[in-house]
């Protein structure tokens, strides 16, 4: 009876043990997943974070493409503008004359209307206003009309 009572408690002691270490492997693979799923998250915050990076980078340089694109439209109708000018063709010598009185006489006549603005107005803000855009419509007229450099034909 001590073999059956002995083989008995071996098989009460050996489920015991089995369930407790059951418990222990299911406790251990909770600790487990919990760690993986904090590892995970730090591999998230990371992936965000480098694309927070990545989106900003990516606005700098539309921005950038949007200023250079902005800059280049610029100075091609300014360089239209100059072709213009220069092209003016055949014609005779008194209407070339008028043509090139043309935008002195405009700017003569801006800078009195600004003369006028900022003698007569009381605000500030209108007369810089109007001194700013005489003072660009000059520059932008005069500014690049300096005789070019003729080369010798090679």
């Amino acid at each position: 009876m001590a073999n059956i009572l002995s083989f008995g408690a071996d098989a009460v002691a050996g489920g015991v043990f089995g369930i407790i270490g059951t418990a222990f492997g299911r406790v251990a693979a909770f600790f487990e997943r919990k760690q993986t799923f904090a590892q995970e998250e730090k591999r998230w915050g990371h992936e965000r974070k480098l694309h927070e990076l990545q989106m900003r980078a990516r606005k700098q340089e539309t921005e950038i493409e949007l200023a250079i694109t902005t800059q280049k439209g610029s100075w091609d109708g300014l360089k239209a503008s100059l072709d213009a000018d220069a092209n003016i063709g055949v014609a005779a010598q008194w209407v070339i004359n008028v043509l090139r009185l043309v935008r002195p006489t405009l700017t003569l006549l801006l800078w009195l209307i600004t003369a006028w603005i900022f003698a007569r107005t009381q605000d500030a803000e209108i007369a810089k206003a109007a001194v700013f855009a005489a003072t660009a419509a000059t520059l932008w007229w005069f500014g690049d009309r300096a005789p070019k450099p003729k080369f010798p034909k090679t």
